[in-house]
């Protein structure tokens, strides 16, 4: 017995002390990846919905029919709700996926560098964007659980989960409620500079940093583009456009 067990441990993989293996994700360029790809998903989503919330500016019954339309399609073949279902659930593992990569890679970066330099250096992609990336995305991730429980499920909505999704958004950006509308313009805004930031860092991730300065416009513009389209609803609502 004791020679076949002496046999088994002379015949294990050489492993340095210490070394657990990783795949493809356990590496910094495999969760730089990881972040890029989910990223590119949440982009889609947004220009999606930004669409779909400009229909408010045709009327309230094509916004509600859009609406509903989101939780019949598929319909009779498929389930009530089956593709928002499939939708909610991609975006849930996108948001996962692409917050424990970055909180990665910032764990592996301090660890790789445990003592601070006596001069701050700027990074390269520099900005408010890049200093304000980490609790940007806390902010964007409050403003997303707000959103959810105020115009999908009416929880803190004035008009409640029973009134029709055209109601709940003019009375929820309603005058006398410009607080909340404040509220949405500077969480749209850390989200125009997240994207702005993580649309730059997807194109260096893809090794396309040599076009610096058409590849970091190009993020400006669509960033620019995306804000400007979210934040029209909640305006013209406060200022009567919209009622």
């Amino acid at each position: 017995m004791t020679a076949t067990l002496d046999h088994k441990v002379d015949h294990r993989p050489d492993r340095p002390a210490g070394r657990r293996p990783h795949g493809f994700y356990g590496s910094s360029n495999g969760k730089k990846a990881v972040m890029a790809v989910t990223g590119a998903v949440l982009v889609l989503f947004l220009v999606g919905h930004m669409l779909g919330n400009l229909k408010v500016f045709l009327g309230a019954d094509s916004f509600n029919h859009y609406a509903e339309w989101l939780r019949t399609v598929g319909e009779p073949a498929l389930p009530h709700r089956t593709l928002l279902t499939i939708v909610e659930i991609v975006l849930t593992l996108a948001v996962v996926l692409h917050m424990w990569s970055a909180v990665s890679l910032a764990r592996r970066a301090a660890k790789a560098r445990p003592v601070k330099y006596a001069a701050r250096v700027k990074p390269q992609a520099g900005g408010y964007a890049t200093r304000t990336m980490r609790y940007g995305g806390v902010i964007v991730l409050l403003f997303v659980i707000w959103h959810l429980l105020d115009l999908t499920f009416g929880v803190v909505n004035p008009e409640g989960g029973s009134a029709t999704p055209y109601d709940r958004v003019v009375a929820d950006f309603a005058p006398g409620r410009w607080w909340v509308t404040v509220f949405y313009l500077v969480a749209l805004v850390m989200v125009g500079l997240h994207l702005r930031h993580g649309l730059w860092s997807a194109l260096q991730t893809l090794g396309l940093a040599h076009r610096y300065r058409a590849l970091k416009a190009a993020s400006t513009v669509v960033s620019v583009v995306l804000v400007a389209g979210f934040v029209a609803v909640p305006v013209t609502v406060m200022i009567g456009v919209v009622k």
